[in-house]
């Protein structure tokens, strides 16, 4: 079972239906609360039986602080069996033939801050993808709220820098969207598009991600977001030594690292 500590933080796989309950309830906090959808409750859905769930939490405090979700797939064959297909066309990608996993739900106690909470869970995907085997992690990076106008930088720069390979490129599935792929707009301003981010985002295309070129409106949860992938294999050299660092296992060829 997936455990690791870092600092004043441990990752873990959900060993049982309430360590499941309380990630669901962190998903209700970071995703529902402020959109006055009532102070508790719980996010779940039909995929979570189907996926594994982490859990970053604080040692001091016992704190739960981060979470997300991820659902293995063996080849992009069963690429309709992910939560992003319901809003994207996915079937370009079903020729990927090799396993890849899908990381949803993402998300970061609003009260928490501190950045080394991303870097533990992105070790323990790392951690993950070593004993998957993977070789593409995918999902919905989510911008907070639906007026696409709040990111015009951040989506120009998208669409500049960051859009996917035309042999993965995702299609149009959902009835409301924004396609920035097509946004007539001048040379976005590189630092206000970055701060304008989601934080999870940033770091896929740091490791050189890519993103489809329509953002779905997601009036359920609130949010913009943007289809993501990334090949493992196409992660730089120097990226992937530190995450391997931070997971603590040796290099080892085709991983992240």
């Amino acid at each position: 079972m997936l455990t690791l500590t870092r600092g004043r933080y441990r990752a873990r796989r959900a060993a049982s239906e309430e360590d499941v309950a309380a990630a669901q309830a962190l998903r209700w906090t970071a995703f529902r609360a402020a959109r006055g959808q009532g102070a508790a409750g719980r996010d779940a859905d039909a995929f979570d039986p189907s996926c594994d769930h982490v859990l970053v939490e604080d040692q001091r405090s016992g704190t739960l602080v981060c979470c997300f979700r991820l659902l293995h797939l063996p080849s992009g064959a069963e690429i309709e069996r992910s939560y992003s297909a319901q809003f994207y066309e996915l079937s370009a990608l079903k020729s990927f033939d090799a396993p890849m996993v899908e990381m949803g739900r993402f998300c970061i106690h609003p009260d928490w801050r501190d950045p080394d909470i991303l870097r533990v869970a992105w070790a323990a995907m790392t951690a993950y993808v070593d004993e998957k085997g993977v070789q593409m992690l995918f999902g919905c990076s989510s911008f907070h709220g639906t007026e696409a106008r709040e990111y015009l930088d951040a989506f120009a720069l998208l669409r500049q820098r960051h859009l996917a390979p035309p042999r993965w490129l995702p299609r149009v599935k959902a009835p409301a969207v924004f396609r920035f792929g097509s946004l007539l707009r001048g040379k976005p301003d590189p630092m206000l598009a970055m701060a304008k981010m989601p934080p999870l985002l940033r770091t896929y295309l740091l490791m050189g991600g890519w993103v489809s070129d329509h953002a779905v409106i997601d009036r359920d949860l609130g949010t913009l977001h943007v289809f993501t992938g990334l090949e493992v294999g196409a992660v730089p050299a120097a990226r992937a030594r530190r995450l391997r660092a931070l997971s603590g296992a040796p290099e080892r060829a085709g991983s992240l690292g």
